[in-house]
């Protein structure tokens, strides 16, 4: 595998790569190479990946895209290293990685680019840190004062999504409101980690259904959901079978599929589509506003677009925003990649550009105003 990588990196001409053969190996390498992103096996011998995860965070934080495996087991084991920082993942192959390799060649290559410019927050594993580096000024006989870090203005002034001051809508808006159907969500890059902050806020009666295409493999969906079923207030549901709409409910695409908006016996429900060849990410988050648009009046419709490469959900979206609908697009800092909620931005297509910490604040405030 490492020599399959190190092939298909120097094919594409301006990388410079280096390998290690355990977790022992990678981390002597993190100050020797000094490397701006890290493809990172959960199974390796001695440390395992994400022991080894882990410490890249601690000791020098830097991008990780993990190698995992597209079983339910890998899958938790993915959704725990994201948890644990990892900017993305690529499933490996499930067959002779000489034949199959190629397959995922470009898909790899577009996402450790992306991950060389992806967003670590400043105060990531900030407290182990600072441990860190007071345990080692000890060991070598130095001050064992604590060390006090620069602290980014906005961590040092978080205030809890519930009491932090929100953007209310003017008398109009504010009727339109009322009637909002549903609220829908586009994420990819970044996407667990954000829905956790998006959804975990939200209490058990929050008045909407929500509907979110994560971009991710289809043995991938039913964990993410259930991880955050386990932490939120409000129900999260994987959607393979049609589901009616039910307010404080999250329904979350299935991968490698579609997921759209219907009518039975004139009851709006959710349900998973086969994919249209003519969309390049999955779920597609531009697919679900329009068959949404085809169901509800724009004015009816609430819509977030978070953190993501590409630009999935932007051109959708934009046009809601023209028609009344009402936009959220997740701020530049808090993204780890920018692409989706800022191809919104630039479109004019968003009501507020709000922090990853503000989006429920602002959903609540809308929904109570």
């Amino acid at each position: 595998m490492r020599q399959l990588l190190t092939e298909i990196f120097a094919e594409a001409g301006d990388f410079e790569t280096g390998t290690a053969r355990n977790a022992d190996e990678a981390l002597a390498q993190l100050s020797a190479f000094q490397p701006d992103v890290v493809t990172l096996d959960i199974h390796m011998p001695g440390m395992d990946g994400l022991a080894c995860l882990d410490r890249i965070m601690v000791e020098r934080p830097t991008p990780v895209v993990m190698l995992s495996s597209l079983t339910e087991a890998g899958a938790d084991e993915t959704l725990e290293a994201l948890a644990l920082g990892a900017v993305d993942f690529i499933p490996k192959p499930r067959g002779p990685l000489s034949i199959e390799i190629e397959g995922i060649a470009a898909t790899l290559v577009a996402k450790v680019r992306e991950a060389a410019s992806a967003r670590i927050p400043r105060s990531a594993r900030l407290t182990e840190r600072v441990r860190r580096r007071a345990a080692a000024t000890r060991l070598a006989g130095g001050s064992a004062a604590p060390i006090r870090p620069s602290m980014p203005r906005q961590a040092a002034t978080a205030i809890p999504p519930r009491r932090r001051p929100a953007h209310l809508p003017s008398h109009e808006k504010a009727e339109a409101l009322s009637g909002i159907e549903a609220v829908l969500v586009g994420v990819s890059t970044g996407g667990p980690s954000a829905l956790d902050a998006l959804l975990g806020p939200l209490p058990a009666d929050f008045p909407w259904p929500i509907v979110i295409a994560q971009h991710m493999p289809s043995s991938f969906t039913g964990p993410l959901a259930r991880r955050l079923d386990r932490g939120c207030a409000i129900a999260v549901e994987e959607v393979r079978q049609p589901r009616p709409l039910r307010p404080g409910t999250a329904y979350i695409g299935r991968g490698d599929a579609d997921l759209i908006f219907s009518r039975r016996d004139g009851v709006p429900q959710i349900l998973a589509a086969p994919m249209r060849a003519d969309r390049l990410w999955h779920p597609s988050a531009d697919r679900l506003v329009e068959s949404a648009r085809a169901l509800f009046p724009p004015r009816a419709l609430v819509a977030v677009l978070m953190t993501g490469m590409g630009h999935d959900g932007a051109e959708a979206m934009a046009a809601l925003h023209r028609d009344g609908g009402h936009v959220l697009a997740q701020d530049e800092a808090s993204s780890v990649v920018w692409g989706m909620p800022g191809a919104l931005v630039a479109a004019g297509g968003a009501d507020l550009v709000l922090p990853l910490e503000d989006l429920a604040a602002q959903l609540l405030a809308w929904a109570q105003g």
